[in-house]
Formats: C-alpha cells, structure tokens, sequence
C-alpha cells in the first residue's frame, strides 16, 4: 500500500475488462460502445487555449499536433515529476514550472485534441506486471489521412517509416518486434529537450516494455475532472480520488493485449482483482455484521423492562 507502482497495479486490476471480446483496430466511426468516449462540453479554458494557439486554422491534423506539442513543451525547464492535480492545474503546471509526469503529459495533450476536434485515444505499457512503472503515450486519428498516429509527448518523439509519414501504436510495435531498423524517431519540438538524450536508451526502454502493453479504455478527461470537481478528494489524496472515481463509473477501464509471451501476466493482473474484490466484499461483509450486531444489542435494550424497586 506504501508503494506507488502497486497501488496503479491495484488499480489496473480493478479496471480490467475481458481482452478476449476487445479489438484494438477499431476507429472513430466503430468506437466501441463500452470505450469511455468524451461526450461532454469542453472545458472553456481548453477552447480559449486552442483559440490562441490557432488550432483551427491549421491545415491538417497533424499541423495541429505539432502546434499543441511544442506548446506543452515550450518551457525550457522542463523536469520529470507528478502534479497529481486536477486537468486545468495540470496544464498551468505544466507550462510555468515545467513540471508533470507522462501521464500528466497525455491527459493534457488530450484535452487539446478533443478541443481541437481531433479523435484521439492512449496506449500504456509496463515494465513490472501492469504495474506503475511504464510509460503512458496518446495516439490521435489523421481525418485527413484517415490513420492513427502515435505521439510520445512526453518524451519529445513521434515515428515514422521510410515515407517520413508519423505511424500508428500498432505499426510501431510491430516494427519494434520485427524489423526495429525499419521505423526513426523525431522530435516533436525541436526547441525542446528530448526525453532521452542518448537515442539507443530510448529504444532499448522501448523494448523491454513490448511483453506489457494496454489501451486505456476512454477518453472522457473533461467528464471525469467534472465528476470529482466538488469532491476534492485529490487534494488529500489521488489514491482515493481515483478509487472514487473507479466506485463511480468515470475511470476509463484497461484493456491488455494479450498474447502468448505475457499470458501469466496477465492471469497474475485478473488474479489480484479476485483478491481484492474479494477482500472488498468481506470488509463489506464485516462492517455489515458488525452494523447488525450493533442493532440487535441497542434493540435488546430498549425492549429491556426496568427493575421495579422494593419498598
């Protein structure tokens, strides 16, 4: 409970859904109907930031990715660590301090594609058992070249092949099992610092988390802030904004890809969700118990006649 990477492997496991009846390929016009998909208002100060950085005078999608890509990482202190905020703090922290972790990075970009009209979705892979220690990266769909594309925002990088076109989470991931010479990395923001000063780093974190990647199942970043706005639990603590959020249905749910090469991983993840429902349930069952023990006794009582006095 004190460790940070087991309390997201905790979550993860409360938020799985059945991998066998979830695909990946799917597109806009074939969302699945369980994927949390914003469909609430946009947050105005998402409108108003799109608005300045003149989102809808671009030419094309990605024109727009870059606009909101150099945008994020304009500041040129920029270091690794939480904000653990709500979405509109995350940003301001983003852009005076130069603060924020990958998925802070993610909800963010997020918030700026879905102003800006662009479909987008997040990938995430684990380095120990779908556990906290990983990476969270945005994928958006190019309506003019009708494709996903991959963006590592965090660390300054998006990929291509031969053509120089940025390519999907799916084709990357190929690529990096079978033909890793076949797919380049480039900046994002040229201006800005690269996640990994040395490149071969960046490939060789790349690959040793290839065995654990899955989808994060939604989208819905301005439902889920308005959800919990007048809850505040963030600020005592985000395990418990989470869990809440989880309890009340507005936590995207995780689905994993998975195949022979992390099948025992996987079945470890389901393994730890039977535990903790099950321990859910008995803690339930306690304190139900121990609420009707309380009633039974202060019921005795009150039934209880009072001793008559002796004269």
């Amino acid at each position: 409970m004190r460790s940070s990477t087991e309390l997201v492997r905790m979550r993860n496991a409360l938020l799985l859904v059945d991998a066998e009846s979830h695909r990946f390929d799917w597109t806009p016009s074939t969302v699945p109907e369980d994927f949390m998909q914003e469909r609430g208002a946009v947050d105005p100060m998402f409108v108003d930031a799109a608005e300045r950085l003149g989102l809808a005078s671009k030419h094309s999608d990605w024109d727009k990715v870059i606009t909101i890509s150099q945008h994020l990482l304009s500041n040129p202190q920029l270091v690794g660590s939480p904000i653990q905020s709500n979405l509109r703090d995350t940003y301001q922290h983003i852009l005076k301090d130069g603060t924020g972790y990958c998925g802070d990075f993610t909800r963010v970009f997020m918030a700026f594609a879905i102003a800006a009209g662009i479909p987008v979705r997040a990938w995430a892979f684990s380095l120990d058992g779908f556990g906290g220690h990983g990476h969270i990266w945005p994928e958006i769909w190019n309506r003019q070249l009708q494709r996903w594309q991959l963006v590592d925002i965090f660390n300054n990088f998006y990929f291509h092949g031969q053509d120089g076109t940025p390519i999907s989470a799916a084709d990357f991931r190929h690529a990096m099992l079978a033909a890793p010479q076949s797919i380049r990395a480039a900046l994002l923001s040229p201006g800005a610092r690269p996640g990994y000063e040395h490149e071969d780093k960046l490939w060789a974190w790349y690959r040793q988390g290839l065995p654990e990647w899955y989808m994060i199942w939604g989208n819905n970043v301005f439902s889920y802030d308005l959800a919990l706005r007048a809850r505040n639990l963030g600020h005592f603590s985000r395990s418990m904004e989470q869990l809440e959020a989880i309890a009340i249905g507005v936590y995207p749910h995780v689905s994993l890809m998975v195949d022979e090469g992390n099948l025992d991983k996987a079945q470890a993840l389901w393994r730890v969700r039977m535990h903790l429902l099950l321990v859910g349930w008995l803690g339930f069952l306690s304190v139900l118990g121990a609420a009707l023990c309380l009633a039974m006794w202060m019921w005795a009582r009150s039934i209880q006649k009072p001793a008559v006095s002796q004269a």
